[in-house]
């Protein structure tokens, strides 16, 4: 039996899955914490890395490796490979500032032309200029930069020199400065906000080996292009050309495409997919840990939250949450509060406000959804995983929000089943990834409800700034 591993180095957590690579089936695994925050160093992702391959059984019998990891985070390095400065992740929100600034200088239109999106304070390119303009001299040092898991590749291969440095066009399509139908940097744009040229790691194909050897007691182990989570989880679900909802940390609203995006409204991201095609894609802040405040104020754990919005009828008696909680990327409001609207005598009750938590959460992934089709993309149904998969009011309400049926595969680690698949396709070296069993999906099926999400667009509108 050869066996292939994939990485998840996510927001939260590491996890480390071990595969057979003929069958996909499940050999072992692992998994530990990341430190909380929106700004770490590097070093707790390869500590972590560590110790879920300990917990997993390492990686000695391991033929191949691909590593998967959160999109966006800025990891600067300087002349030596050491880290200049913590990484800024996807998720702070500090350079919202810098990407008004970038858009106002050449247009939202010229941005969406040249990468394929309009930036955000996600996207490393306004992080770089955030480092510019507050740590000029952290800037100055800055010789190369790199992503989360371009930088646990390097890692995972010895640190071989900067110029060793490897990534994918997934994740790459996501920095701000690589023009995915080209597959091509844009070092203008790079310079633009770092104010000077710097190493950018080489963009691999979607089967393409990158290194041979490791560090971590491996001995011929190919280590593969490796992924952005979200082009990782497409594979690792095999969602194929089906529209993905993804329901994490963020929420994720994205599929397959042979044409590239370029939506200057910035609600959509042009995107590079982990196959060689294209992954528009509506990404929102806001997503599971909506239902975790929502029973944190009701004083239950997520599996009462659930029982207590199946309790309420749809559309919770007119009681609207808005859940920006964190500010928001879609819509562009970085600075914006979560907001409670319609509350009357009537309706106070905690089975209505847990169902509003659920359906304001759903309702912004919606609006993902209308701009997903807005670029072309045929909505017909939606495959939903993530964490908040595994709440049975978030299977059975999506469907009422969505407007269209909802399919649910068994729960998994589908963003590290997606490295460890890709991994498996570079050693096989074949023209498409394995197909894998991935057991039984579940489909849920229900009626819109007429004016539910209208009345979120409008409590949006009425309660939050613009």
């Amino acid at each position: 039996m050869t066996l292939v591993a994939g990485i998840d180095s996510s927001t939260q957590s590491c996890k480390v899955v071990v595969r057979d690579a003929d069958t996909g089936a499940l050999v072992r695994q692992g998994r530990a914490a990341h430190p909380d925050g929106t700004e770490v160093h590097p070093r707790h992702w390869l500590t972590a890395l560590r110790s879920a391959l300990v917990e997993a059984g390492g990686l000695a019998d391991v033929a191949a490796v691909s590593a998967a990891g959160q999109q966006h985070g800025m990891v600067c390095l300087d002349e030596a490979g050491e880290v200049v400065r913590p990484a800024l992740l996807w998720n702070d929100t500090r350079s919202a500032g810098a990407a008004a600034d970038l858009v106002a200088e050449l247009g939202p239109e010229t941005w969406a032309e040249a990468v394929g999106s309009v930036p955000v304070a996600s996207f490393t390119v306004t992080k770089l200029r955030w480092l510019a303009s507050h740590e000029p001299d952290a800037a100055g040092r800055t010789a190369a930069v790199c992503l989360p898991h371009d930088w646990l590749s390097w890692r995972l291969a010895g640190a071989p020199g900067l110029d060793r440095l490897v990534t994918d066009r997934s994740d790459a399509s996501g920095t701000g400065y690589f023009d995915g139908r080209t597959n091509d940097y844009r070092t203008d744009l790079l310079e633009r906000a770092l104010g000077h040229d710097a190493v950018l790691p080489r963009v691999l194909g979607p089967a393409e080996v990158g290194y041979a050897g490791g560090l971590i007691g491996a001995g011929e182990l190919l280590i593969g292009a490796g992924a952005g989570d979200n082009a990782a989880g497409m594979l690792g679900v095999q969602a194929g050309d089906e529209v993905l909802v993804s329901v994490g940390t963020s929420g994720v609203a994205c599929a397959r495409s042979m044409k590239p995006a370029a939506d200057p409204s910035g609600l959509v991201a042009g995107f590079a997919d982990a196959t060689g095609a294209f992954l528009p894609l509506a990404c929102t802040l806001n997503a599971a840990r909506v239902l975790d405040a929502a029973a944190r104020l009701l004083g239950v754990d997520l599996a009462g939250l659930s029982e207590l919005a199946l309790a309420a009828p749809p559309g919770a008696e007119g009681l609207v949450v808005v859940p920006y909680l964190e500010g928001e990327r879609t819509p562009n409001l970085p600075d914006a509060t979560g907001a409670l609207h319609g509350l009357t005598l009537a309706n106070a009750s905690p089975a209505n406000l847990a169902r509003a938590a659920v359906e304001g959460m759903l309702c912004g992934l919606a609006a993902g959804l209308d701009a997903l089709a807005g670029q072309g993309v045929q909505v017909d149904g939606v495959r939903l995983t993530g964490g908040a998969a595994r709440s049975e009011a978030v299977c059975r309400i999506a469907p009422s929000v969505f407007g269209v049926p909802v399919r649910v595969p068994p729960a998994g680690e589908y963003v590290a089943d997606g490295a460890a698949r890709q991994a498996a396709w570079a050693l096989a070296g074949e023209a498409e990834p394995p197909a894998w069993p991935l057991g039984e999906v579940l489909t849920y099926q229900a009626d819109e409800v007429p004016g539910l999400r209208a009345r979120y667009r409008e409590a949006a509108a009425r309660y939050l700034p613009r």
